[in-house]
């Protein structure tokens, strides 16, 4: 599977160590950027992140900014995407079960680097649900 990431500069440790983490598992991992701590604007890499999950150049795309809320502000207003913001493994996991998420957010300044691997981990190995989960996502437009 092949993994989108980017992050703004809040999320940029947690990125970096989140593609050596995703790396050691077997996962192809392409790095949208940022890699520095200077302050940016995340949607200079959210747009990147969900045009590639869109045209199908990556699988699935993890993104980090402060809050998350920025990041899956954006990126959700890219057609096919559904952003799902999580902050604990039990999220983590629905955003995926439930919401058929193809890009988990996490709010870098909000949990540890423990939990967001826990997060990544849950989200991975989730499968969506469909039934009635499928019928909900059906009406989001597309």
């Amino acid at each position: 599977m092949k993994i989108g990431i980017c992050s703004d500069h809040a999320g940029v440790e947690y990125k970096a160590r989140l593609i050596s983490y995703l790396l050691g598992k077997g996962y192809d991992v392409v790095n949208f950027g940022t890699d520095s701590t200077d302050s940016m604007d995340y949607a200079d890499v959210a747009h990147p992140l969900a045009t590639a999950v869109e045209n199908g150049e990556v699988d699935r795309g993890i993104a980090l900014c402060g809050t998350g809320n920025g990041m899956a502000m954006t990126l959700n207003h890219h057609r096919g995407i559904r952003a799902g913001l999580a902050w604990n493994t039990a999220v983590g996991k629905l955003v995926k079960e439930h919401n058929d998420a193809n890009v988990l957010v996490m709010p870098a300044r909000f949990i540890s680097y423990r939990m967001a691997v826990s997060i990544v981990r849950a989200w991975l190995l989730t499968e969506f649900a469909g039934g009635r989960h499928k019928r909900r996502i059906d009406k989001i437009p597309v």
